[in-house]
């Protein structure tokens, strides 16, 4: 007899932040598929259960059977699920191919990126549902670029369209014979102290009627609680040991001029060009750069690299970057949970991770379906169904 607690297989799982949020919902993880060494190491350390199944693995190599094995093993149930017997897949594919950061040729066709192996793995397990999380540049993004002049046919200018990449996203899911509803989510509209906005896709192999949970916070605090600030997350935390990347004296000598909500716009005038260097003539708000962090607003979107120059995320009264724990707190990670590796390693883990209060709040949606609840939904423009999208 299978467990109580309803049943959830991850891929990509990373640092365990989305992973969280459905164990706080009533989910049970019972496999894990991550190919970074130290976000395994990551999981082992803190889910103790999960330590013969957290080591690094290709997803391109595994089989939906292996993880069905390994998730009968987790529960103790004598024997393997079975296919259509898993609640929940969730996971979030490596966000490169979908990034509008870079070059514009980089952009690259999903068919050909992990995305396919999330899908397959879906199409095995055919669990009750699916989660997959990625950057609101998927949104956009375009398969290729290339001039005009050298398109050929119909075919390479619909591959040139801003949202290519995204229909091809719901192709393959439609495929799967899911309803599928996809939206952008501002993280700070569930009580994370930060604004970050990612695309959440949630299917239904049942085709239940579903939209997605309702915001608990809002900008202007009217309806609902204010957006939670960085003050609110950070202020009073006591870090003994605090772990961080120091700055260089070149970069110290501009954040020195700098107050808490200033960034290089506000130093003289005479220095802007001296600082800025070859960035001072691109384009672009650059925002980040000599950026010091803002007590009275959420923080920004928690990087991978806090301290690099185009992305800086300096303490508000501090000359330093935020340290590992403020960061991991930012992100809604309780404050026991345990990073393996580098200090460069962990500020990856944490900067790739899905804030726990948010994916929390996905997860208590679907759990009140499963549970037969009908959970309050956000109507939403954006939202499509598959069987209505063309």
């Amino acid at each position: 007899m299978i467990e109580v607690k309803l049943i959830c297989i991850s891929l990509f799982t990373g640092a365990f932040g989305l992973d969280l949020g459905m164990e706080r919902a009533g989910f049970h993880t019972v496999s894990v598929v991550e190919n970074d060494s130290d976000a395994t190491k990551t999981i082992a350390l803190n889910r103790p259960h999960l330590k013969e199944i957290a080591v690094p693995r290709d997803i391109t190599k595994i089989d939906a059977q292996e993880l069905l094995c390994e998730g009968g093993h987790i529960l103790d149930i004598g024997r393997t699920l079975n296919k259509g017997e898993v609640d929940l897949v969730i996971g979030g594919p490596p966000c490169q191919p979908f990034s509008t950061a870079g070059l514009r040729g980089s952009v690259m066709d999903p068919r050909g990126s992990l995305f396919m192996d999330f899908i397959r793995i879906v199409r095995e397990i055919q669990p009750r549902f699916f989660v997959m999380e990625n950057v609101r540049g998927l949104l956009s993004a375009p398969i290729r670029h290339r001039p005009i002049n050298q398109r050929q046919g119909l075919y390479d200018e619909l591959d040139e369209m801003r949202g290519a990449a995204l229909s091809v996203v719901l192709d393959q899911m439609k495929a799967l014979g899911y309803n599928v509803v996809y939206n952008l989510l501002e993280a700070a509209d569930y009580g994370v102290p930060q604004n970050r906005q990612r695309v959440i896709f949630i299917g239904s192999r049942d085709n239940e009627a579903f939209t997605f949970p309702v915001a608990t916070h809002s900008e202007d605090g009217i309806n609902l609680p204010k957006w939670r600030t960085l003050r609110d997350a950070i202020f009073e935390l006591v870090d003994l040991q605090p772990q961080f990347i120091p700055y260089s004296e070149n970069r110290l000598k501009y954040l020195r001029l700098l107050k808490s909500g200033q960034n290089w716009r506000y130093l003289p005038e005479e220095l802007k060009r001296e600082a800025m260097g070859g960035a001072y003539n691109s384009g672009g708000g650059k925002v980040g750069f000599y950026r010091r962090l803002s007590w009275d607003k959420p923080s920004p979107t928690i990087t991978t690299s806090p301290h690099q120059k185009a992305t800086d995320m300096c303490h508000p009264q501090e000359l330093r970057p935020l340290t590992i724990r403020e960061s991991a707190v930012i992100q809604t990670f309780p404050d026991d949970w345990v990073f393996s590796g580098s200090v460069s390693s962990k500020y990856k883990q944490i900067g790739n991770a899905v804030p726990v209060l948010l994916a929390k709040a996905i997860s208590d949606y679907i759990y009140n379906l499963i549970q037969g609840k009908k959970p309050q939904g956000k109507e939403m423009v954006e939202q499509l169904s598959l069987f209505t999208h063309s």
